[in-house]
């Protein structure tokens, strides 16, 4: 391909390199990046419609999702109240995972930020792997959230099959993708405000119950049940640990800010704030919700495949509180489908832009959306439609797990580029970010050692390990394409940040 027809296909000019490394990387033997920051810059061409007040909501809900309101049930009836414990350890390092994107983030706010900063501080091999297993991760949480949302619209019309309900909603997510970005972004914004208005309303009307006891559950609802059957670790504290793969998955998407940077109207002010309001979205809408439930209703109550919210309202007496509960979940449901497809569509365009993937990925149709990018990921999501027809009661649980290494690799790589980022500032060979991580590189060892453990328990329970099996597999995919890329002399398409 010549420079004229990359410019052609991507309106931007070409000054790349090829697979050779020639970009700037880490030098291993310097510990950091020896060279300039990379010239892709795969945000060109898009719209900058993300204004402050969505990314501020797209943050907020994007860690509010089913992991929480389908998969808390099956983590409480496991862990009893200790899972509140488990959800505040893990949103401490999620904390960590989050300040470090954010320091790399305004030291260069692309679009393809995972991907983009393991190419530049580890290899091209390493961009090459995290923007695919990062797409794969949001192609398969599309798939769990499908399948979430067809058994919640069941609640209301039992009569339709699941695969049925998961195929129109896949479809539905697809249009608002397709139309443009500040379409996605206002669908968003609601579909968090439901989510946020909800978890809020639970926990008033629940201080309610245990303060005032104007419900049925008023006899019955205590502090206390938080420690008086059997004790806060009543299986034990393996069993609790053992919840964390899930509580993890519950986390996915919080890292979603990170890809919005390349059409966010004004990155350096939103994502900071984004980012620095995440511990009380943490103990509001997750420690504080939990602890409002399992001291509204005892820990033994809950079972896997029954929302705790549904629950905590039925047991509050709420009218239609399973109708309303239903409705906030499935809208929860389709969020994250909606942010999985806006995600998997802007990862491809990077790789794209980087020779990493087919070069049609990378064009923006009118409405200045990757329409072919979305368009692959979607029909691919649609196999989530395949697994509700043929195994819908183990549809769920299967590709959660899957998600859940997915999301461990993207949070591990990005922890160890900013490891290697924060040795070339010190070093003097890159500029400080102006939004430093606070304990600099140490919380993110911290962070990658929490990770590896979640990995180790992953590998000891036996439902969900079979998703390592499939990274097995997959990290032999990722190897043997980026052999066959290796081979083929093609460049690096550069697109100019400033869309010229």
């Amino acid at each position: 391909m010549t420079s004229a027809q990359v410019d052609k296909e991507y309106g931007g000019e070409h000054g790349g390199t090829g697979h050779g490394g020639d970009r700037a990387a880490a030098d291993p033997a310097g510990g950091g990046p020896s060279g300039d920051r990379p010239a892709g810059a795969p945000e060109e061409g898009y719209e900058r419609g993300l204004g402050s007040r969505q990314v501020q909501m797209i943050a907020i809900g994007g860690a509010i999702g089913v992991g929480l309101f389908m998969g808390a049930g099956a983590n409480i009836a496991k862990a009893g109240p200790s899972i509140i414990l488990m959800y505040a350890l893990a949103g401490v390092v999620i904390f960590f995972i989050m300040r470090a994107l954010g320091e790399l983030l305004l030291y260069r706010p692309v679009s393809g930020s995972f991907a983009e900063y393991a190419r530049e501080f580890l290899g091209p091999f390493f961009g090459f792997a995290t923007g695919w297993t990062y797409w794969l991760m949001w192609v398969v949480t599309g798939m769990a959230e499908l399948t979430a949302a067809a058994i919640y619209i069941h609640f209301w019309f039992p009569q339709i099959p699941q695969w049925v309900s998961a195929l129109v909603f896949l479809v539905v997510l697809f249009g608002v993708n397709l139309i443009s970005v500040k379409i996605f972004g206002e669908v968003e914004f609601w579909f968090s405000m439901i989510k946020v208005t909800a978890i809020i309303g639970m926990i008033v009307i629940g201080l309610g119950v245990l303060t005032l006891g104007f419900s049925d559950a008023g006899e019955t609802a205590s502090a206390s049940n938080l420690w008086a059957h059997d004790g806060i670790f009543p299986n034990g504290i393996g069993s609790s640990l053992m919840t964390l793969q899930g509580v993890m998955f519950a986390y996915l998407a919080v890292e979603l800010v990170g890809v919005t940077a390349g059409e966010s109207e004004n990155p350096e002010k939103t994502l900071p704030k984004a980012i620095n309001t995440l511990p009380w979205r943490i103990i509001v809408f997750y420690v504080g919700a939990l602890s409002v439930i399992l001291a509204v209703v005892k820990w033994t109550e809950f079972s896997a495949g029954n929302s705790p919210f549904v629950h905590a309202f039925e047991t509050m007496g709420i009218p239609l509180a399973a109708g309303i509960v239903n409705f906030v979940v499935l809208t929860a449901a389709l969020s994250s489908c909606n942010s999985g497809m806006y995600s998997t569509g802007r990862m491809l365009r990077d790789l794209a832009a980087n020779s990493e993937a087919p070069k049609a990925f990378g064009r923006l149709n009118s409405r200045k959306t990757p329409a072919l990018a979305i368009t692959v990921s979607a029909v691919l999501m649609g196999i989530g439609v395949v697994l509700n027809y043929v195994v819908p009661e183990k549809a769920f649980g299967y590709v959660t797990s899957v998600a859940t290494a997915a999301g461990i690799w993207t949070w591990m790589m990005i922890l160890i580029s900013h490891i290697r980022y924060r040795r070339a500032v010190d070093a003097g060979r890159l500029p400080a970010s102006s939004f430093p991580a606070p304990g600099g590189a140490l919380l993110s060892w911290v962070a990658v050692a929490f990770l590896a453990l979640v990995t180790c328990l992953i590998a000891y329970d036996k439902d969900a390990r079979v998703c390592l099996y499939v990274a097995a597999v997959w990290a032999v995919g990722l190897a043997v394409g980026w052999q066959v890329l290796k081979r083929r002399d093609v460049p690096v398409l550069h697109i100019s940040p400033s869309g010229d």
